[in-house]
């Protein structure tokens, strides 16, 4: 596959990267991401995800804009007030870029329909508000055998990690989590608060690790870093990183 000259110059300060190169581009238009969460994370993440050209998108989200979100939520404006955010997602996509595909899913993930919501998808980046979706999303990762990038924020600190349970060896995201968080009550950023910039900090550095995974094997920028927990305190400012071990009791990837 070949890119046509329009989008050789949209493309160009990505092609002339030797870490990305005109083949890791061509990955990144033939790649599908599922995002899960179209809000504070899901906004800045999604904003990247579509300027590096990712060719297929699909945008969950069960929720409608609030003026509340315009604070960190950056694709939405107050004409989107009401409106479903996976909706609105998928026509800023297409505003931003017609020659990406992107279809809206205005629906809640759950045990139920998280294999059907994910399929055919190369990689899946959760930013999503509570535990009982992220770890249905990566139960179903696991199942499916598909990479995850999970990102998560609060007040001024953040955390990414890409995921492989599906790997022999590599831990899930249920291993750094354990079974206790199957529930719908977390902190939320109503309660707790939230600095916007914050939020474009972690999901901008979520898209760039799942440009990692989807350049595995094509690219010099292609180090996935399974299982690197990447620690953001906002007010420091400082960044960490651990490793997770992969838990051999774990009910979603112990038999990989």
């Amino acid at each position: 596959m070949s890119l046509p000259p329009e989008r050789l110059s949209r493309f160009a300060r990505h092609i002339v990267l030797p870490e990305v190169g005109g083949t890791g581009q061509v990955a990144l238009t033939k790649a599908h991401v599922v995002l899960i969460g179209c809000g504070g994370i899901g906004s800045p993440a999604l904003q990247y995800l579509a300027g590096a050209g990712i060719g297929r998108l699909t945008l969950v989200d069960c929720d409608v804009v609030e003026d509340s979100n315009l604070q960190r939520q950056t694709i939405f404006t107050t004409a989107d007030i009401g409106r479903p955010k996976a909706d609105a997602a998928a026509a800023w996509v297409r505003h931003f870029d017609s020659a990406l595909e992107a279809s809206a899913v205005a629906a809640r993930v759950g045990e139920d329909n998280a294999a059907q919501i994910l399929e055919g998808a190369d990689l899946v980046l959760d930013g999503c508000d509570n535990f009982a979706t992220r770890l249905a999303v990566s139960d179903a990762c696991v199942a499916s055998a598909i990479p995850l990038t999970s990102a998560a924020l609060g007040r001024f600190q953040g955390q990414i990690a890409n995921f492989a349970g599906h790997v022999p060896g590599q831990a899930c995201y249920r291993c750094f989590v354990g079974d206790a968080f199957d529930a719908e009550d977390c902190d939320s950023c109503a309660a707790d608060g939230v600095l916007g910039a914050m939020a474009g900090l972690v999901g901008s550095f979520a898209a760039m690790q799942a440009i990692r995974v989807l350049l595995a094997g094509k690219a010099a920028l292609g180090d996935p870093q399974w299982g690197r927990l990447h620690l953001f305190d906002g007010l420091a400012p400082s960044l960490r990183t651990l490793s997770i071990a992969k838990d051999p009791e774990c009910r979603a990837c112990s038999g990989k």
